[in-house]
């Protein structure tokens, strides 16, 4: 299986590039910046998801070297956490230009690969911040609410090329996103789950399986949040 994944330098990218590895996945990462992510069956580019021109220049990379593509996990995306009052709208058009645009770019670009494959699968990422509607994140639920319309619709327009497209929501998880998230907001957020604990790498990662398995052709347009939340 050829996977392409964006932003794997670090976090939950780099976990989930280095985890399909193991399984002995093809996995083609992307991120703004070089990674030190060399194996053997990992192709990495440097791309930015916000630009249309970087990723489609990104993707005739990749078409120049594979013949298809299996699946997409659009990854890469950025937070903010601030009040309305305190957030420009420089970044709430970056957040959408990061996380909805990101996969917007990233879908139209990698299309023609993925319409090769036997059983092509999509997935998106968006967060338990949107059904929760997290005060202080408002530009960060905005653009991640827009992945999950897009989803959606995605998913109807799609299917008449067998693409099933998903989204997973995580619970917060340790990477470089919560680090300086103050502790007690973290654990305001995840009382608030049914489940009290953050989320794991291996949580993302099973449902993502799930998403790509060949069984799973008949489950699309779906937002599966962790935690217990809805």
């Amino acid at each position: 299986m050829v996977i392409v994944i964006t932003g794997t330098r670090k976090g939950i990218g780099r976990y989930l590039a280095e985890y399909y590895l193991e399984k002995g996945y093809t996995v083609i990462g992307c991120s703004r910046e070089e990674s030190d992510l060399k194996k053997e069956g990992y192709y990495h580019f440097q791309a930015d998801v916000s630009n249309e021109k970087s990723v489609n220049n990104f993707y005739s990379q990749v078409h120049s070297e594979f013949k298809t593509v299996d699946a997409l996990i659009n990854n890469a995306g950025a937070a903010s956490m601030n009040h309305f009052l305190l957030t420009p709208a420089t970044v709430a058009k970056r957040l959408m230009e990061l996380n909805y645009l990101g996969a917007y770019h990233c879908v139209r670009a990698f299309m023609n690969l993925l319409k090769k494959s036997e059983a092509p699968r999509i997935v998106n990422f968006t967060t338990v911040a949107v059904p929760l509607a997290l005060a202080g994140e408002i530009a960060y639920v905005a653009a991640k609410s827009s992945v999950e319309a897009f989803t959606r619709v995605l998913a109807k327009e799609l299917a008449p090329f067998n693409i099933t497209v998903n989204a997973i929501g995580p619970t917060p998880v340790a990477t470089d996103l919560t680090a300086h998230v103050p502790k007690e907001k973290l654990e305001s957020l995840v009382t608030q789950q049914a489940i009290h604990r953050m989320g794991t790498f291996q949580d993302i990662s099973n449902v993502i399986n799930f998403y790509l398995s060949p069984a799973s052709g008949f489950i699309t347009g779906q937002i599966l949040y962790l935690g217990g939340v809805n």
